[in-house]
């Protein structure tokens, strides 16, 4: 086999999204089949080589390699808001809370003035549906390095005014010394907001694992786009802090990685976010991977024959050549030096 025959053989796909999420409606990738399983390949198209490099790694050891041993048969979720209009998102919550279970709430903000009003409905929203379900819910929020730090310092406060206590801001500010001085800022209040990063992990081209303590309390960690399980728990356990999983935007087969790294890490924050399979129109696998009682056991999937057949269907021949060619890139851009040996070896063997 060779780096070209896998991408050969891959299975592009495109699936519908529910709602518009991170700007797009429709979600695409291409599947991988190996030795050992399935493994999903889906950087947004607009990543780079290298940064796909770890993506690929990712889904070749869910392909061809071994997931690391787990601690826990099932896995807590926080249910993943996004940014809808009002009476979608109060039916979100209530979906979530009395179909699925899940107590704690992640909402997606828009980052900018103009939308500051829109999201503190949103979050009013949130705590208002959960009290009226009984619920005492968790509410996180999600700025995806969209504030300055004046805008962060502002916005957090009235957001504080209308949900009470946050349990985290995911990624407020792009820029690790914009990190630092809002951490710093926020020392003075009666109760800080904690601070998790997810970008400044994901999309940095070399992880300061020492100057992470210095800008957050959490971190947030995607298997597949950190180049896998094991990759991920490895760097987990450098990094010492307090970890929430998360998924990336995948379907079900995607998910499995993700779970498995929830599975494998000593003690998590909290509910993790891989309740994304509610942000899926059409997925690989029936049933879509979703919590129950607001956890998701630990298991692998494998997609079903014809649901790929029709995912595979609505990609063009020129999308096909696409992403076997974004493979091969890929591979070579960083993907290659990555994998394990015993997962090098299967693609090259």
């Amino acid at each position: 086999m060779s780096i070209e025959l896998v991408a050969q053989q891959c299975v592009p796909f495109s699936l519908d999204l529910t709602n518009e999420f991170r700007g797009i409606k429709v979600r695409t990738g291409a599947l991988i089949s190996g030795s050992t399983g399935w493994g999903e390949f889906a950087p947004f198209p607009e990543y780079s080589d290298a940064i796909s490099a770890r993506w690929l790694a990712g889904a070749l050891e869910a392909a061809f390699g071994k997931f690391p041993e787990r601690v826990r048969a099932s896995v807590p979720v926080n249910a993943i808001i996004p940014i809808l209009g009002r009476a979608e998102t109060k039916t979100a919550v209530e979906s979530a809370v009395t179909n699925h279970g899940m107590t704690t709430f992640k909402l997606k903000v828009g980052g900018a003035a103009e939308s500051l009003a829109d999201d503190l409905e949103r979050c009013k929203i949130v705590r208002t549906t959960l009290d009226e379900l009984g619920v005492v819910g968790k509410i996180r929020i999600d700025v995806n390095g969209n504030w300055s730090v004046s805008q962060a310092l502002e916005y957090l406060q009235q957001i504080v005014q209308v949900v009470g206590e946050l349990d985290y801001v995911e990624q407020p500010c792009t820029e690790i010394k914009e990190l630092i001085s809002l951490r710093n800022e926020m020392s003075n209040w009666s109760v800080p907001v904690r601070i998790a990063v997810d970008e400044s992990i994901r999309m940095s081209t070399q992880i300061n694992v020492q100057a992470l303590p210095e800008i957050a309390d959490i971190v947030v960690v995607k298997a597949i786009p950190l180049g896998g399980v094991q990759r991920s728990l490895d760097l987990i356990n450098e990094m010492g802090l307090p970890t929430v999983i998360s998924g990336s935007l995948d379907s079900s087969v995607g998910l499995s990685s993700a779970i498995a790294l929830a599975a494998a890490v000593p003690e998590l924050y909290g509910a993790c976010g891989l309740g994304t399979g509610t942000l899926f129109a059409q997925d690989l696998v029936t049933p879509t991977t979703l919590p129950v009682n607001g956890e998701l056991p630990v298991r692998r999937s494998s997609p079903d024959a014809q649901l790929l057949a029709g995912a595979a269907g609505r990609v063009s021949q020129a999308g096909c050549l696409w992403w076997q060619e974004r493979i091969v890139r890929s591979w070579d851009s960083g993907a290659k030096d990555l994998v394990s040996d015993e997962v090098r070896e299967a693609v090259l063997a």
